[in-house]
């Protein structure tokens, strides 16, 4: 070891921890608040800022409205502004349905709140439970003991390195998780991925969430906070990056794409002025990594990735949250339980996903509109069915807030 390192690892600041989450985004903060809710002692790291934005057209689907309500926290994400969406509204060659949402598992609408708006909220519900957060933390490592399980971090923020020394170490960093790789997490379903999704905010009337369905494409409206909307579009690989190829910006291959996909789309956006630059992925993956191992776990984009085009990412990560939770809940306080609780994790949250899962792999190789619009209702009936399932599971455990 060099002398310069030498004297950086005896500077880094030590910060102990009974978890410490990497990564403060809805899998992460959803994680932070309900294992600080158990009384457990929570420090959550981020590179961000916040409040910032992330790449997600941040739809919530019906399960993840449960999960909000089941938390208590339902409320305040509405607070925000976000618009309660109460029907929906799917357009093909085929014809115009359009339903309302009704009331089941006590949900009756949906809700899809801009990221920096969800993140904050909570953010805001992890540390009213007791949870702390770091924000311009950049997490380089993890670090092991002699018998190889992860003990902790290493990171480095403005002032210098930092040590976290924890008895969990949660990655909720995304698809590009350095904790995923820094444990060596391996994948164990992988499925082609050749999708991608661009988006952007367009100001209008929007008062429901719109689909349009075209060949090789499928697009939307999501209405979101002061009046805009999120306007969508996924299409194979292929198809996106041909257009990247033809126009001088991604605005303008945006506008082309829409207009050529889902004319129908490109009709409803006519007088509707752009309020965004176009973001996006132009390859989506689908894999499932190891969820867990000694000391640490996986939760979010982190350990579990499928093609937008389902829209059911954020709803995903609040699954996995509240399974995550309750699996270090019980290892930590019964130690003996770790291995158990923390395979039925992985257990769980792949037969809680493999439906969505399956579906969604099957909608991103877009077939024939008859098709697409059978996995469609198929997909409809596994968020039901996974909404009906959280909602009758028992709450977190929790301890009264100290005051």
């Amino acid at each position: 070891m060099t002398t310069a390192s030498t004297e950086a690892h005896r500077s880094a600041r030590v910060l102990d921890a009974d978890v410490v989450v990497v990564g403060a985004r809805c899998a992460g903060a959803a994680t932070a608040m309900l294992l600080a809710r158990a009384g457990h002692d929570v420090l959550v790291l981020d590179r961000a800022d916040f409040p910032s934005d992330t790449i997600s057209t941040h739809v919530i689907a019906r399960s993840g409205i449960v999960a909000l309500h089941r938390w208590g926290v339902l409320d305040a994400v509405v607070a925000t502004g976000a618009p309660q969406i109460r029907r929906v509204e799917f357009s093909s060659d085929l014809g115009f349905v359009q339903r309302e949402i009704k009331d089941r598992h006590g949900v009756d609408f949906l809700l899809a709140p801009r990221r920096h708006i969800l993140d904050d909220v909570l953010q805001r519900a992890a540390r009213h439970e007791g949870a702390r957060l770091l924000t311009g933390v950049g997490v380089t490592g993890v670090r092991r003991d002699g018998t190889c399980r992860v003990v902790g971090v290493v990171g480095e923020d403005a002032d210098g390195p930092i040590e976290v020394r924890a008895r969990y170490v949660v990655g909720a960093d995304g698809l590009s998780s350095r904790i995923a790789r820094s444990v060596g997490a391996p994948f164990t379903v992988v499925r082609p991925g050749s999708g991608a999704a661009q988006y952007a905010y367009y100001a209008g009337d929007w008062e429901a969430i719109e689909h349009f369905l075209g060949d090789n494409a499928f697009a939307g409206v999501f209405p979101t906070h002061g009046g805009e909307a999120c306007i969508w579009v996924c299409t194979p690989e292929h198809v996106a990056r041909s257009s990247r190829r033809l126009h001088r910006s991604p605005d303008d291959a945006f506008g082309h794409l829409v207009a050529t996909t889902v004319p129908t789309l490109a009709a409803r956006l006519e007088g509707a002025a752009r309020t965004s630059p176009v973001r996006g992925m132009l390859r989506m993956p689908n894999h499932f990594r190891q969820a867990a191992g000694p000391g640490w776990a996986l939760v979010g984009d982190a350990g579990y990735h499928r093609d937008a085009v389902t829209g059911h990412g954020i709803s995903d990560a609040f699954r996995d949250a509240e399974l995550l939770a309750e699996a270090l809940d019980a290892a930590l306080c019964e130690p003996a339980l770790e291995a158990t609780a923390l395979a039925r994790y992985e257990q769980e949250r792949n037969r809680l996903a493999r439906d969505v899962f399956d579906i969604t792999v099957a909608l991103a190789t877009y077939p024939v509109q008859g098709s697409f619009l059978q996995l469609q209702k198929q997909l409809a009936v596994a968020i039901d069915t996974l909404a009906g399932e959280l909602a009758a599971r028992p709450l977190p455990r929790a301890t009264e807030v100290a005051a």
